[in-house]
Order: C-alpha cells, then sequence, then structure tokens
C-alpha cells in the first residue's frame, strides 16, 4: 500500500507500469535502453480514493488525466528504470494529495465599530479640508 494521506492509501497492483524510450539527449544509450517510465492509474475505478477526491482529481491532473479516468504520468529525467520509477509514483502521490487537500471554508467577518467610527470621522475630516480649499470668489 502506498500512503497518500492519513485516511487514503492506493494499492501498488493499481498501478500500471509501461517502459518506453526516453526522449531528449543521450547518445547511443537513449536508442537502445527503455527507461523512461509511464504509470497509469485509473483513478475512476478505484476502490481506494473517496467521492470527494474522485470529484476534484480532474481539475488538479488536468490533461494528465483522460477522459476515462486514467492518470498517466510520464517520467524520463532520469538514466535508470528505478529512479524514473520511484519519480513517477512521487508525482501521483503529490497529485492525489493535492486532490484531497479541502481549504478551510472562509467566513465572512464584519467591521468592528471602532473601525467604523474611524474610518467616518476620516472621511469626515477629509471632506471638511476640501471644502476648505473651495475658496468662495470674492471673500478676500
Amino acid at each position: 500500500m502506498i500512503p497518500i494521506t492519513g485516511s487514503i492509501a492506493i494499492d501498488e497492483g493499481e498501478l500500471e507500469e509501461r517502459f518506453i524510450r526516453a526522449s531528449g539527449p543521450g547518445g547511443q544509450n537513449v536508442n537502445k535502453v527503455s527507461s523512461a517510465v509511464q504509470l497509469r492509474f485509473d483513478a475512476r475505478n478505484s476502490p481506494n480514493l473517496t467521492a470527494y477526491v474522485k470529484w476534484r482529481l480532474p481539475a488538479v491532473a488536468g490533461s494528465r488525466m483522460t477522459g476515462d479516468g486514467v492518470i498517466i504520468i510520464t517520467a524520463q529525467t532520469h538514466r535508470n528504470q528505478d529512479a524514473n520509477r520511484r519519480e513517477a509514483v512521487e508525482r501521483l502521490v503529490d497529485l492525489l494529495r493535492q486532490a484531497a487537500h479541502r481549504d478551510k471554508p472562509r467566513r465572512p467577518t464584519k467591521p468592528t465599530k471602532g473601525s467604523q467610527k474611524r474610518r467616518m470621522d476620516s472621511k469626515t475630516k477629509r471632506g471638511a479640508v476640501k471644502k476648505m480649499r473651495q475658496g468662495k470668489p470674492g471673500v478676500d
């Protein structure tokens, strides 16, 4: 089991790994060795994810999630399969943690009586200053 949060963990059997050839520089090694990992996780049909995580996952995953609810993560930064496999699993865990995170609901607050009074006093004072600056013609 791979722990995601305190209450959510996914089974390793739900992950499907496929090894592909990595793109980019690397000389002959790139052409010979399939070191990149393509990790697939069927989130929609996973029994270990909560309904909230399944609902929020498409927004968090974006283009990494297919229309069928399968998350595809490709890791190819390292030169060996084990490191790429670990990185892909870490990225999946981070993605699921983001989807499981609930923001604290905002509770609107009211300004205090003192702050309301200070605001009104400053507005009155500013209005008085502007009134003084208007100057009536011919009153000198």
